[in-house]
């Protein structure tokens, strides 16, 4: 069996050397001609799958992406082809969840709020808002939630319509781009719904530039409108709208699910997915791989106050405006966006850190987002 991976995929020979040959690719340089003998076909959101790249394969017997969104792959074609696909739902929602709330505490501190007050408006109740509400609920913030194909559908969840977010001091956005029907979430923010922000509210893109609408926040800033922004995801990547960068109060470039944990969750995704489809026992998992993290053991800050404890370790852990500050000054076209997106640091989760909260009040909260004791 010809394994054929893209070479962004974290720990793929290790996961997938026993079930066959395996052979790297690049988004770059893939083609047709390359793929003619491959039996699977595995990549991430860089490598456009359709019939143009697969037309000379044809004994593919599955196709995966180790990403959550699909957006770069024509699953129509898949299954007019009888390809079974699979995408690795969810692979980054603990990483997008914990990018969010760097963004909140690092924008309650230019704002001078007390996070304690807000209420989070999550519009989008998948994974990643699913992920996103719980740890909201470990701190103790209001959040609303608005998915309305959710809620049509009989989720038990109580959820409100996007007229009522509109009033959350934070509104985070984890909706699918969906061009057309009744769910459209295509400018779902356009120039009337981003003109209704205050001055002290916050707007939070971390699923698909296409939701925010970008050439209307433009024309907004430049009237004067004062808008609280944190974008990572963009119209037309990488060929983003380059005027805009410097209005928005945190920009990244598309890398908020970007963690060591997140890319190989993907990863490892996929290998379940193929141990299934080949009726193959797994004997792979991703603990078996992770590396330790760099400087793993948190402390917690003099303060012993709640939310001075809670900011520094997830700040300590991810601060959003240390990738802000290098987007902005790197950042002049789309191949600079490419290489931003591509040779982004190593970032790791909660999850990968330990904290030895002794006696401390706040331990239950600390542990509920996913650090680890200390031995």
């Amino acid at each position: 069996m010809k394994i054929y991976y893209e070479d962004s995929m974290p720990y793929a020979t290790e996961f997938f050397a026993e079930l066959g040959e395996c052979q790297v690719f690049s988004h770059k340089t893939v083609n047709a001609e390359m793929l003619a003998d491959a039996d699977v076909l595995l990549t991430r959101s860089t490598t456009k799958v359709n019939q143009a790249l697969l037309c000379k394969s044809e004994q593919v017997q599955f196709v995966g992406t180790a990403t959550a969104g699909t957006d770069h792959v024509d699953k129509a074609y898949l299954a007019s082809k009888g390809i079974p696909f699979t995408s690795a739902d969810g692979c980054n929602a603990v990483a997008v969840a914990e990018y969010v709330l760097s963004a909140i505490f690092v924008m309650a501190k230019r704002l001078d709020w007390q996070v304690a007050e807000k209420t989070v408006g999550i519009v989008g109740a998948g994974n990643v808002g699913t992920v996103l509400a719980n740890v909201l609920t470990v701190l103790g913030i209001k959040h609303k939630l608005c998915d309305p194909p959710l809620a049509d559908n009989g989720d038990p969840r109580e959820f409100v319509n996007i007229e009522q977010i509109m009033d959350c001091d934070v509104i985070s956005l984890h909706v699918p781009y969906v061009a057309d029907g009744p769910y459209t979430t295509e400018d779902l923010f356009d120039a009337k719904r981003l003109s209704q922000l205050n001055e002290n509210q916050l707007l939070i893109n971390a699923c698909r530039g296409e939701v925010v609408n970008n050439q209307a926040a433009l024309a907004l800033f430049k009237q004067g409108k004062k808008l609280n922004l944190v974008l990572d995801v963009w119209d037309n990547e990488p060929n983003i709208e380059a005027e805009l960068v410097p209005y928005v109060a945190l920009a990244t470039a598309h890398i908020a699910g970007h963690t060591i944990e997140g890319k190989a969750r993907g990863t490892e995704m996929l290998y379940f997915a193929l141990c299934k489809q080949l009726d193959v026992q797994p004997t792979k998992k991703l603990s078996d791989y992770l590396p330790l993290a760099k400087d793993s053991q948190k402390s917690l800050p003099d303060s012993g106050e709640f939310w001075d404890v809670i900011e520094h370790l997830v700040l300590a852990v991810y601060d959003i405006s240390v990738d802000d500050a290098q987007f902005k000054t790197k950042h002049d076209g789309a191949e600079s966006f490419r290489y931003i997106r591509k040779h982004y640091p190593i970032r790791r989760e909660f999850s990968a850190m330990t904290v030895n909260a002794g006696n401390s009040a706040h331990s239950k909260a600390i542990y509920g987002l996913g650090f680890l004791a200390a031995k």
